[in-house]
C-alpha cells in the first residue's frame, strides 16, 4: 500500500507497440531519452526502460504478433489499493480490460477503460515513488479527450482525488478544462466527438518536455513520425505527434520564466 502522497500521480508510462526495437531508436532520438534494461529473471526477456532528467519513467512492450490493438501509450496512475479502485471504476461505468495482477518487486496493476473508452492503468507500487520536478525529457502534462468533460471529472475525481480547475475557451473547439491534484494543475480535458473537427476516439495523450520544440519536431519527421498539430499555447508551444507505428504522444516546450 502506498502513502497518500502518491495517490493520483502518473508514476509510469508504457508504450505498447508492434516494433519495440524501432520504438527504442525513435524515442531515444526524438526525446533525447537515456535507457536502462531491467531483467530480474534471466529466463524472461529483458524490459527496456527510458529515462529523462532523472530516474526511469517509462518502458516499451512489444505486442504479440497478430494483435489487433493499435500502438498506444498507457499511463499508470498511483492508487493505495488497486482492487478498490477497480471496483469503484466498474461501479461508475468503467471497464476492466486486464488484471488486477501482481508484478514481483514492482507492484499491482490493472488496465481499464473509462466510461468513454479511454485507457488507463491504476497501479499500486510496491515501494513509494517520490514526486520529482519534471525536467527536460520527462512527462509533464496529461490530457484527456473525452465525450463528456463533467462526467470524466467526476469519474477520475472519485478514483484519484483530482479536482476541477480553471478553464479556457478554445472558440469553435469548445472548452479546455484544467484539472488539479492537491491544488496544483496537472492536466487538461477537452471534448471530442464522432464527427466534425474534433472527431477522434476518447484517449489520453502524454506530453514530454523538450528544450527545443522545432528541433524535436524535425527529429520526429526525420525518423518517420508525423506531426499533425504544432501551435503556441500560453507560456510555450506544443506539437501533437504520432510515432512510426501510430502511437500518439505530444511534445511541450515551456518559455523561460
Amino acid at each position: 500500500m502506498t502513502a497518500p502522497t502518491s495517490r493520483g500521480r502518473f508514476v509510469w508510462h508504457q508504450l505498447n507497440t508492434p516494433d519495440a526495437t524501432a520504438a527504442q531508436a525513435f524515442y531515444a532520438d526524438v526525446c533525447a531519452w537515456g535507457s536502462e534494461t531491467w531483467q530480474p529473471d534471466p529466463s524472461q526477456p529483458p524490459y527496456h526502460m527510458w529515462k529523462g532528467s532523472g530516474a526511469a519513467h517509462s518502458g516499451v512492450m512489444e505486442m504479440p504478433p497478430g494483435s489487433k490493438d493499435p500502438a498506444h501509450w498507457l499511463g499508470y496512475i498511483s492508487t493505495p489499493d488497486v482492487d478498490a479502485t477497480v471496483a469503484t471504476a466498474k461501479a461508475r461505468g468503467g471497464a476492466l480490460l486486464f488484471g488486477p495482477v501482481d508484478l514481483p518487486m514492482v507492484g499491482r496493476f490493472a488496465v481499464m477503460a473509462d466510461p468513454d473508452g479511454a485507457m488507463f492503468a491504476p497501479f499500486t507500487p510496491s515501494q513509494e515513488m517520490p514526486p520529482t520536478a519534471p525536467g527536460v525529457g520527462d512527462f509533464s502534462w496529461f490530457e484527456l479527450g473525452t465525450r463528456d468533460i463533467d462526467k470524466a471529472l467526476a469519474f477520475y475525481g472519485e478514483l484519484f482525488g483530482w479536482t476541477k480547475g480553471d478553464s479556457m475557451d478554445m472558440g469553435p473547439n469548445g472548452i479546455y478544462q484544467f484539472f488539479n491534484r492537491d491544488g496544483e494543475m496537472m492536466g487538461g480535458m477537452y471534448q471530442v466527438s464522432d464527427s466534425g473537427p474534433m472527431a477522434m476516439p476518447p484517449s489520453w495523450v502524454h506530453y514530454v518536455t523538450v528544450s527545443d520544440l522545432g528541433a524535436a519536431v524535425g527529429r520526429v519527421k526525420a525518423n518517420g513520425g508525423n506531426v499533425f498539430v504544432e501551435t503556441d499555447i500560453p507560456g510555450g508551444r506544443i506539437a501533437m505527434c504520432t510515432d512510426p507505428q501510430g502511437a500518439m504522444f505530444a511534445l511541450h516546450w515551456a518559455a523561460p520564466a
